[in-house]
């Protein structure tokens, strides 16, 4: 599997926020976005036990299995063995791609990027906020038990701000979204 990084932090957005977690964050993507945080051509090729050797170094249960997208490479073997070491798996996902079956995942992120999903189950349906103008009414066809709200970070103080507010007045507007903002990068850690 080609793995970007292995480490462990805080789980820094959504409904996992400030859980202590193992990511695992998979290299390669099918999907280019502009705000996309892994470096797609920086990763090791790793085999299942590489990677649990890696992840038993840390103390947390909670592993957030995340990339570029996860689907393109996470087996139902990996996850099984995961689980078989007593973790909680999560994984973060673009839902483009069908997870392979029986993979046993235990909370699905979902964070759609304006391409059909084909996940069957989401826990978590985490939407990318960009401003007031952004159409919300195509994930009203998304079924899921917690809806989180993620400003964009543009890296611009003053854009940043706006979208923050924006995301708060919609928010309060519609009560199903829950604001998740990136905390880890608030505490300037990874």
């Amino acid at each position: 599997m080609r793995v970007n990084e292995i480490f462990y932090s805080l789980q820094g957005e959504g409904f996992y926020s400030g859980t202590p977690a193992v990511f695992v964050r998979f290299s390669g993507c099918n999907l280019k976005c502009s705000f996309c945080d892994t470096r797609h051509d920086d990763y090791a090729d790793m085999t299942e036990d590489e990677i649990m050797y890696e992840v038993s170094k840390y103390p947390a249960c909670h592993i957030v299995i995340t990339g570029g997208e996860p689907a393109l490479q996470i087996t139902a073997s990996l996850v099984g063995r995961l689980h078989a070491a007593g973790k909680y798996v999560q994984m973060e996902t673009n839902g483009t791609s069908r997870l392979p079956a029986d993979c046993g995942v235990d909370w699905i992120t979902c964070s759609p990027k304006y391409r059909p999903v084909r996940l069957e189950h989401i826990d978590e349906l985490k939407v990318i906020f960009q401003s007031s103008e952004q159409d919300m009414s195509v994930y009203d066809r998304y079924t899921a038990a917690v809806y989180s709200l993620q400003p964009c970070d543009v890296g611009d103080a003053k854009v940043n701000a706006r979208i923050l507010k924006e995301a708060v007045e919609y928010c309060l507007a519609h009560p199903k979204w829950r604001l998740s903002l990136q905390t880890h990068k608030m505490l300037d850690i990874r």
